[in-house]
């Protein structure tokens, strides 16, 4: 079993709680991590895109490769999903305290 969004997941809570105690802003801690992650996964999805379709050379890669759900697979949507939830989870139960 994969355990990387889970391991992400952690680090993202991590440091929303880091910042959530520290400035009393939940959702940015949040968002911070779940922006790095997101971003992460788009580019390894660049990279995918470049070894399928742009045969190995970045200069193939147009400014939507990122974005081609070819590049995509189930493993980098939880890699980047799970943070997301897991933060959203958090944002929400400290907003109703």
């Amino acid at each position: 079993m994969d355990w990387t969004p889970l391991e992400h997941a952690a680090i993202a809570v991590g440091l929303q709680l880091a910042l959530g105690l520290r400035l009393r802003n939940w959702w940015l801690g949040g968002l911070l991590a779940c922006c790095w992650f997101l971003a992460r996964e788009h580019t390894q999805a660049e990279y995918r895109w470049i070894a399928q379709h742009g045969a190995g050379l970045r200069a193939n890669l147009p400014w939507w490769g990122g974005f081609d759900a070819s590049a995509w697979n189930v493993a980098s949507m939880l890699d980047w999903s799970a943070p997301a939830m897991a933060c959203a989870l958090v944002w929400a139960v400290a907003r109703r305290r």
